[in-house]
């Protein structure tokens, strides 16, 4: 569901998906600038064409005015779909045909490809037949097919409808948007591959910036192909499926968001849905000897991850993670059959909330429980959070009965999206909000299934991905032993800096800020301080900071409130990791900062974060760059 509405709805990580979010008409608006801008710098190479000048200037005019008007044409055939008018976005469809093809038959006239071998400005023409031939590709082999295909599906029949998901369509749409994604792909690559230090600087700017947008049509092309590939079969179309549902508390932060305390199975056969059961984390018990884990990860986080299933995502790999509560379900079930594991948090539950209405508690045992305590037993939108995270624990002194709170209400929340309460179309909008934020995550046992879940955000994935291995990433697991996370906000920015002896630096600054009471020892339940059990004075919060650069980059050092920090330095998959801690009381706020180096032109400032209950937005703060580094 989600890969399909961010086809139509993005810009994404991503794969796994990336923290950079823009809203569609600002895409297309920052698309349309940058073809134009790059269409009008087409037209100075027409002043360096030598003896064949006029006929280069007309070739050049000729490229520039059809790419000024695939710009504009783009944004709306997108506009029309997205309307419902399928046949006012196929009328469109022609004329957007027309000036592509005539792009494209301009930027490779036989005299124009001759002057691509031209000392020096050669490049510059090569440069434009590239961007000549991926327009007319991806409107020839992405957006035509898509066009018709868009107008096959209904996107409000994804959600489900009396407990049952319809994904006949989705499946019959799997082939062409899979030649769509293909086809993107291979135009990015072709445009990202070209050296833009050989390029004028009128050409090699705009087509920098024009290929930001094309990545992100690929990364939304290749989740849409992955999701019709995989949801139908996972939706029991081919066999019954079974689901373990890890609800993750963000007010104890682990890795890929919180401690799973709440969990939950669910059952798909033939695209029915059904609750097939519901449990706390602790009910999964102890496991010694742990779980075997992966030895890198390992080395990282210990061997707690095998011990329980609230210790499964303190790495930040959520196939890791994923695979590791699998097993320990199974082996604590025995017959148990789990096909795939899916994680969420509380703020994703407030966003479906956004699409179903309020959801109330119908269980008449726990409606007594609840109702000499104050806390609501209907759960809305905007109560979700502070209910669950905060009021619970409050109201219900007992841990037991806040899981049990915990659980039901999720599960009524559930039971609400399977008979198809309120607005579908909505609801998946509402979940792509979720896996554009990284707080929805999918993982497949079967192997085929997992390849095409790894190609996009909601895969967690750390290991294995060369997209994540060349970006950052900042990951936090509580080590108080509480729930004081409610209280914690946190920013995050990379600074760039470049280096004497050729490419570049990067520092990642990360600062905490505890906002608890100044009383919080007292005030607050001793089961949300903690009560020093773990060695932490109550108010306080202790986390253990994990930072990841990019493959092959260095790890330099660490500093916290001004001065050096101890650090342990570990590699996981070509990529450095940084492992520190940050201990911060009522109030205070601290400021850590990590260095690595030797970060190479093909890594990204782009940094993946775990989802706290802040925003996004207002946790990671846009990238400091330097201006542009020698190749090292």
């Amino acid at each position: 569901m989600t890969g399909i509405e961010t086809a139509e709805a993005q810009q994404h990580p991503g794969q796994p998906v990336k923290v950079r979010k823009k809203s569609r008409s600002h895409a297309r608006r920052r698309l349309r600038r940058r073809l134009v801008r790059l269409a009008v710098a087409i037209g100075i190479l027409a002043l360096t064409g030598g003896a064949c000048a006029a006929w280069l200037a007309h070739r050049a005019d000729q490229v520039k005015t059809h790419l000024e008007a695939t710009a504009v044409l783009l944004p709306a055939v997108e506009q029309k779909l997205l309307a419902g008018d399928v046949e006012g976005g196929k009328a469109v469809l022609e004329e957007l045909q027309d000036h592509s093809t005539a792009a494209r038959e301009a930027g490779t006239d036989p005299l124009w490809k001759a002057a691509s071998s031209v000392p020096q400005l050669g490049a510059n023409f090569s440069a434009v037949t590239a961007v000549a031939q991926s327009a007319d590709d991806v409107v020839q082999g992405a957006v035509t097919p898509l066009v018709g295909t868009f107008g096959s599906i209904a996107w409000e029949d994804l959600a489900p409808k009396g407990g049952k998901i319809d994904a006949a369509a989705l499946r019959d749409a799997s082939p062409t948007l899979g030649t769509a994604a293909r086809t993107v792909q291979l135009s990015y690559e072709r445009l990202a591959a070209i050296d833009q230090s050989a390029l004028l600087p009128q050409i090699a700017g705009p087509l920098g910036e024009a290929i930001t947008p094309l990545n992100e049509a690929r990364g939304a092309l290749n989740a849409a192909a992955a999701t019709a590939k995989v949801l139908p079969p996972m939706l029991g179309m081919d066999g019954p499926r079974n689901y373990l549902i890890l609800i993750q508390n963000s007010a104890e932060v682990r890795a890929t968001g919180g401690i799973p305390g709440a969990v939950a199975v669910i059952s798909a056969d033939r695209g029915i849905i059904k609750l097939a059961g519901q449990a706390s984390a602790g009910d999964v018990g102890v496991f010694d000897p742990p779980l075997d884990v992966p030895e890198d990860q390992e080395r990282i986080f210990t061997t707690r991850m095998g011990t329980q299933l609230q210790n499964v995502n303190l790495t930040p790999d959520f196939p890791t993670a994923a695979s590791t509560a699998s097993s320990m379900w199974e082996r604590r079930n025995p017959g148990a059959k789990i096909d795939g594991v899916i994680a969420l948090d509380p703020l994703v539950l407030a966003n479906v909330l956004r699409a179903t209405g309020p959801v109330a508690l119908k269980d008449p045992a726990m409606l007594a429980m609840v109702k000499p305590t104050g806390l609501p037993a209907t759960l809305t939108a905007d109560n979700a959070v502070k209910t669950l995270l905060s009021d619970s624990y409050a109201a219900l002194p007992d841990p037991g009965l806040q899981d049990d709170y915990f659980a039901r209400m999720a599960s009524e929340v559930f039971t609400a999206v399977a008979d198809g309460q309120g607005d579908g179309k909505r609801l998946v909008e509402e979940l792509v909000r979720s896996s554009e934020q990284n707080r929805l995550y999918v993982w497949s046992a079967r192997p085929d299934e997992q390849r095409a879940i790894s190609t996009t955000a909601v895969s967690g994935m750390i290991a294995g991905s060369a997209q994540e291995r060349a970006s950052f990433g900042l990951y936090f697991n509580d080590s108080t032993g509480a729930k004081m996370d409610y209280y914690v906000r946190r920013t995050a920015q990379l600074v760039q800096a470049c280096m004497p002896d050729g490419g570049s630096a990067v520092t990642l600054r990360v600062t905490l800020t505890n906002t608890a009471p100044a009383d919080a020892a007292g005030s607050l339940p001793k089961y949300v301080t903690g009560q020093g059990v773990f060695g932490v004075e109550a108010g306080r919060v202790r986390t253990n900071v994990i930072a990841y650069g990019p493959g092959r980059s260095l790890l330099e050092k660490a500093r916290a409130g001004g001065g050096a920090a101890q650090l342990s330095s570990f590699r996981q998959d070509q990529r450095p990791v940084a492992v520190l801690t940050a201990e911060i009381g009522p109030g205070e706020t601290e400021t850590v900062e990590i260095d690595f180096s030797r970060v190479t032109a093909q890594s990204d400032l782009d940094l993946n974060v775990t989802p706290t209950i802040q925003p996004l937005e207002d946790v990671v703060r846009p990238p400091v760059r330097a201006e542009t580094c020698p190749a090292h």
